[in-house]
């Protein structure tokens, strides 16, 4: 995609608030089925949020919600500043959406299907359309009919019809869907781009390792619950270390191990052992571990702590859970 840059006006600014997005015991059923579940969420302005779980765990549907495309059952919620849905018409001026998958005139050109939705917007919205599709890489296919795009063409389309009304707030779901990896590379550097000149855009993904390259922060969800939220920093910090050792004689090196009070689940791997250390362990137990080996006759030949992935983190998470249920 291109860099080109889109002025964003920031004349005026919404309702004073720090969050985004605001939620608050928001709910939303579907007969016996809670889709939505109690849901407490902040998103922090100016920030690149990851709004993170499996396929049907409610991710759409809290979009669906927020835009008022569907009601809520209880709960508070508001956008920018503006309680929604009391005063969405205020909030959603401000803001972009792309929900499920964006969805267009086939027969059209995409410079006609965003020329029909700058015209139901404000004036000058019909002046930010060249932008737009400089910025998703699609002017040179902006005169060809959509019926000819492919799903990740889509996905740059449907970026830029949120870019033409210049708003403060982005709502993306599954924006990755259908691209290639370079495709993926550019969608993620142009959100970082818009992240950058102060707006703020939330992203529902099941793609964990693509949100963690992409986001500050973000929200898990699972069956309509948000188990965790916070910034991914502060989040892995709370996962368990792993380590991955590999020396001579790994069975016995397990049972020097297992001999000792180390609290570790140790595994036996065809080039050593793989260690996983409880949440928290003291960098002296790692010291340790290397002590103990060496002085019980084991060459050691490469101790190395494997930095926790979003994923791995997430794995933790779910499993504790399944295990308290």
């Amino acid at each position: 995609m291109s860099t080109t840059s889109l002025a964003y006006t920031s004349g005026n600014k919404a309702a004073a608030s720090q969050w985004a997005v605001e939620t608050h015991g928001l709910t939303k059923r579907f007969g016996e089925n809670v889709a939505v579940n109690g849901v407490e969420l902040l998103v922090p302005r100016g920030c690149a949020f990851g709004y993170l779980g499996p396929n049907g765990a409610g991710k759409t549907t809290l979009i669906r919600v927020l835009l008022g495309l569907t009601h809520a059952d209880a709960g508070t919620m508001s956008l920018l500043g503006y309680p929604v849905p009391k005063r969405r018409d205020v909030a959603l001026a401000r803001v972009g959406a792309i929900v499920d998958e964006p969805r267009f005139h086939g027969h059209l050109t995409g410079r006609q299907n965003l020329q029909i939705l700058a015209a139901a917007r404000e004036p000058a919205a019909r002046d930010r359309i060249e932008s737009p599709l400089a910025r998703v890489g699609m002017l040179h296919r902006a005169d060809d009919r959509v019926s000819k795009y492919s799903m990740g063409m889509r996905q740059r389309l449907g970026v830029a019809a949120c870019l033409i009304g210049d708003p403060e707030l982005l709502i993306l779901d599954e924006p990755m869907n259908g691209l290639d990896p370079a495709g993926m590379a550019d969608m993620r550097d142009m959100i970082l781009s818009l992240v950058a000149e102060g707006r703020t855009v939330v992203l529902s993904s099941h793609l964990l390792d693509e949100v963690e390259r992409t986001c500050d922060a973000v929200a898990i969800v699972d069956h309509g619950n948000v188990i965790r939220q916070g910034p991914i920093s502060e989040l892995l910090a709370g996962a368990s270390l792993a380590l991955q050792v590999e020396c001579s004689e790994p069975d016995r090196a397990r049972a020097l191990l297992e001999g000792t009070n180390i609290e570790a689940h140790i595994e036996v791997g065809q080039l050593g052992l793989g260690i996983t250390l409880p949440a928290g362990t003291a960098r002296d137990v790692i010291a340790e571990i290397a002590r103990v080996l060496v002085e019980g006759g084991i060459s050691l030949y490469r101790l190395q702590e494997i930095q926790a992935s979003l994923e791995s983190w997430f794995l933790q998470v779910t499993s504790r859970l399944g295990d308290s249920e």
